[in-house]
């Protein structure tokens, strides 16, 4: 999925698709989906096949291995086609870029993201473990090998990556308790990974062979999860990173490995060729057959139908050109289907995988330097080096992700918290810790976050700020002089980056000479403290003494009242 998995390949801005696929017949998205049948086994059912099977044959294997599914499948596809023309929405864009985000996404600011999975076993690299086990160069390759393979030579090559799942058992997983933890870091909003790259269901799937339920853990996390966060008021969500798995263990057919064993593709996938230029998407020419496509769109459609989610991530390759027409289509089912049922439904949209008005536009680990108009999220993790769990890992301090939180909410936008738990479904001590510190802050300060808009100008002071995705840790420390600024109803909020070591805080940009010209203050509260705070607005800055002792831990929010008219 992320950065540290994808070195040295980085997205560039680019311009308008194109779609190789557009051209297709009409009647190929209106018939009934019947895979087809497999070639005959080689004699040899591991030998490597890249160069050596068209893209086309080993597609077909892939189709037969999910084959007995077309009936599900089907009836799915036909579900979404009712759905995508059955509301306010159509799957074009004339429709779409009028969509509006909920008013409760706009005011929840931080979500909590939980990447979860069998790639948690191995514990080591990252969440991109799975695909780099059959990378020579990479290090899981060889972590693989001295951990999991046979030790047998004539049997060194049958192991792979799908002989974690039985070590992903979940024994100490406990839904009620993960959801109070999320309850009281201050999150509102929780989206759980449903499937990664590595095409391991972690939900109650009636397509696969392959899930959470069926193998390892047998139980369905996600509803557990679903049911247990909603009992807390808070709102539910999921991700998709399914596109990927077109391509996600192409390595394993570069070599003698199970993923070239026929009866082993329902779980490895086509595992094409992944053959991407500088460009962006527009330049990813990786086979995706349209039979591939629609499963993913039948698989998609499966988890909203049965779990309502309030909100649908996307990862990057959505956008690939192979996809766009069954993401467009898949965009006016969801929100139909969400306004059928009552709710606001949100789609994340990373780079180009749907246009930028239909959805929440996402930075993965970015940043930006302005106020932006239509409202926005950041994803990022605690972990520094990992989306998933490992072993000996390092993490990012409550200061840094609530400094974090007060930049992007300055600007519009909102925090997508990201965390690994372990195998055994518990949550590492030090993410407990962070999320706790989040919510002791949020607590005291959270009138300045939650349901605020942007104010006339984000803030102040030396610290700069790189716009874009994958710059959110370039952001040097943070002075006594750096504020953000939000606003709600009447009231701004002047929230202090630093705690100032004299109690003095002076804010230039709400001296009368400048934005503060608009703000004739009335008074000034310091959140969490029932002292008098002594203040003075002059033409060129507002001066403010803190009361003594005040609690200003990672940051402090001033609430500034204006005069009664």
């Amino acid at each position: 999925m992320k950065a540290f998995a994808r070195a040295g390949w980085r997205r560039l801005p680019f311009g308008p698709m194109k779609n190789p696929l557009r051209c297709l017949p009409v009647l190929l998205l209106a018939a009934p989906l019947v895979f087809a049948q497999a070639p005959a086994a080689t004699t040899d059912p591991l030998a490597p096949t890249l160069g050596v099977k068209s893209a086309a044959e080993i597609d077909r294997e892939w189709q037969q291995s999910v084959s007995k599914y077309d009936a599900e499948r089907n009836r799915l596809l036909a579900e979404e086609q009712k759905q995508e023309n059955d509301g306010p929405f159509r799957a074009d864009w004339a429709t779409l870029k009028k969509y509006q985000q909920p008013q409760w996404y706009k005011d929840a600011k931080f979500g909590i993201f939980i990447h979860w999975g069998v790639y948690s076993v191995a514990a080591a690299e990252n969440e991109w473990y799975p695909r780099n086990t059959y990378q020579p160069k990479e290090g899981a390759y060889k972590h693989f090998r001295e951990h999991f393979a046979s030790k047998d030579p004539a049997q060194k090559d049958e192991k792979g990556y799908k002989d974690l799942i039985p070590l992903f058992r979940a024994e100490h997983f406990d839904a009620t308790a993960w959801a109070k933890l999320f309850k009281e870091s201050g999150a509102q909003y929780i989206v759980p990974v449903a499937e990664h790259h590595d095409g391991f269901s972690m939900y109650d799937s009636g397509l696969s062979d392959w899930t959470v339920v069926k193998m390892g853990p047998k139980r369905d996390t996600l509803g557990e999860l679903s049911a247990a966060i909603r009992a807390q008021g808070l709102h539910f969500g999921l991700s998709s990173h399914r596109a990927e798995h077109d391509f996600f263990f192409d390595g394993g057919r570069t070599m003698r490995s199970d993923v070239n064993d026929p009866k082993n593709a329902s779980l490895y996938g086509p595992a094409h060729e992944w053959i991407s230029e500088e460009g962006g998407m527009s330049n990813d020419w990786t086979y995706v057959s349209p039979e591939f496509a629609r499963d993913w769109l039948a698989r998609d459609t499966e988890l909203v139908e049965k779990y309502k989610p309030e909100l649908v991530y996307f990862d990057w390759w959505a956008g690939q050109p192979g996809y766009r027409q069954n993401v467009t289509k898949f965009a006016s089912f969801y929100y139909n289907f969400a306004a059928a049922h009552g709710y606001g439904g949100v789609i994340d949209i990373k780079d180009n995988d749907l246009n930028w008005k239909a959805g929440a536009r996402d930075f993965e680990r970015g940043a930006q330097d302005h106020i932006l108009a239509d409202h926005w999220q950041t994803d990022t993790s605690i972990s520094d080096a990992s989306w998933g769990y490992i072993e000996h890992d390092t993490f990012k301090t409550p200061e840094f992700l609530v400094h974090q939180l007060v930049d992007i909410v300055s600007k519009n936008g909102n925090l997508l918290l990201n965390f690994g738990p372990r195998p055994d479904g518990t949550i590492p001590d030090e993410v407990q810790a962070t999320l706790r510190e989040m919510g002791a802050w949020l607590k005291v300060n959270g009138d300045a976050i939650y349901a605020t808009t942007p104010w006339k100008s984000f803030g102040e002071g030396p610290t700069q700020v790189k716009a874009g995705a994958f710059h959110d840790t370039e952001t040097k420390g943070y002075t006594t002089e750096d504020f953000r600024f939000t606003a709600k109803g009447a009231n701004v909020y002047a929230i202090g980056m630093t705690c100032p070591a004299d109690g003095k805080a002076t804010i230039h940009s709400l001296g009368w000479a400048h934005e503060g010209n608009a703000l004739p203050i009335g008074s000034v509260e310091l959140l969490g403290s029932t002292e008098k705070v002594t203040w003075t607005q002059g033409a060129q800055t507002l001066e403010v003494t803190l009361p003594a002792g005040a609690a200003c831990k990672y940051a402090y929010a001033l609430k500034l009242t204006p005069t009664a008219k």
